[in-house]
């Protein structure tokens, strides 16, 4: 599951010469036979070490759309906008799996009656009428002035002019115009969804899940072991790169709660090599695309998120294939003077990124030249 980064050093063609350094070595010439083919400068630089880890792009996790209490019953599906009063419900339209709806749109019919999508984040959960007042008042009358109904105030109470514009809202709507919503008469979510998968079909009762339905915008979505707890919070910044080897930007916008073999309460529960449920923890992370063109047509695919796990400033670096593996032990680079003579110091290694290490030691400062063996 994780692809840490990692990056191995491989003992340069050529270290072992005549007259190796022993000990720490620094600051000896050695009797270099010839100068290396290619060269590079110390230079002071900022190294950035990256982790990168997998994850999966789609639409994130499904919700349910579930038919109102009492659907399915005998008891009243849609007690806002009348009916008989004791109809079941017969389901007589749904969308398609991938449909977006939004602001206004039909989620489904039941009896030839539309069931629109509002925004807002508590459901309907009683009727509303002249003089309720409350949150759920105020989602009705704020989602009624977005879809162009007029002559009342978007507040939390519910007056004769919200009464008018419910009526003129059911009346496009097909409905029967009574002034009152109900709990079955729209379906309230955060934004426009995208349908994920549709549960029932045309004749069935109403009853139970109609379909599941998710964001409309794709998102990635990672299990991240523990150990790179630190590296994620909110705002935290990401390159995502496609299974095309194309890179979008990201940002975490949530991470959960740990899962996994954390238990400690199950500990020793089912005796000496039971081991059942062992697996690693992980923290569930979601990260939000800007630029959603830039994933192209991927609908969901494993994908590669790469964050930031340690930044060190004003350091010293060298390509990492500068360097040259001593016979006793440690890591050499080779100096270049300007007559073409080469001198073998010993350097102290750091931090690895971007194909460049953090080097210190005697001798060692910017600018200097060293060799890169092939």
């Amino acid at each position: 599951m994780i692809v840490a980064a990692a990056i191995t050093v491989v003992a340069a063609a050529g270290a072992a010469t005549t007259g190796a350094l022993g000990g720490d070595g620094a600051g000896e010439a050695n009797a270099a036979p010839s100068a290396p083919p290619k060269t590079a400068e110390i230079q002071r630089t900022t190294l950035t070490r990256t982790e990168t880890v997998d994850g999966n792009l789609g639409y994130g996790e499904a919700s349910a759309v579930q038919a109102p209490a009492g659907a399915g019953s005998g008891q009243p599906a849609r007690n806002g906008t009348g009916g008989d009063g004791g109809s079941a419900g017969i389901i007589t339209w749904v969308p398609e799996d991938g449909d977006v709806i939004k602001r206004g749109g039909t989620v489904y019919r039941a009896d030839e009656e539309k069931v629109p999508l509002l925004y807002g984040s508590t459901p309907f959960y009683r009727t509303l009428g002249p003089g309720s007042e409350g949150g759920d008042v105020k989602i009705l009358e704020k989602n009624l002035s977005e879809l162009g109904y007029t002559g009342f105030t978007a507040d939390d109470t519910y007056t004769e002019t919200t009464a008018e514009a419910v009526r003129d809202w059911q009346d496009d709507l097909g409905r029967e115009e009574t002034g009152r919503v109900g709990p079955g008469d729209a379906v309230v979510a955060p934004g426009a969804r995208r349908v994920a998968d549709v549960k029932t079909s045309p004749g069935a009762l109403l009853n139970g899940t109609v379909l599941t339905w998710t964001g409309t915008e794709r998102i990635v979505t990672v299990d991240l072991d523990v150990r790179y707890e630190d590296l994620v919070e909110k705002g935290t910044k990401a390159t995502v790169t496609l299974p095309d080897d194309s890179t979008v930007r990201a940002e975490v916008t949530d991470v959960g709660t740990l899962s996994g073999s954390g238990d400690a309460g199950d500990a020793g529960s089912g005796g000496p090599g039971n081991g059942g449920g062992n697996e690693d923890p992980t923290l569930p992370v979601e990260l939000e695309i800007a630029k959603q063109k830039g994933l192209g047509s991927y609908q969901a695919a494993g994908v590669e998120v790469t964050v930031k796990a340690e930044t060190r400033e004003n350091v010293l670096a060298v390509p990492v294939n500068a360097l040259v593996a001593e016979r006793g032990g440690g890591y050499a680079v080779e100096v270049v003077d300007a007559d073409g003579t080469v001198e073998r110091r010993a350097v102290k290694l750091g931090m690895f990124a971007d194909s460049l290490v953090e080097v210190s030691g005697k001798g060692i400062t910017d600018g200097l030249v060293v060799g890169v063996p092939k």
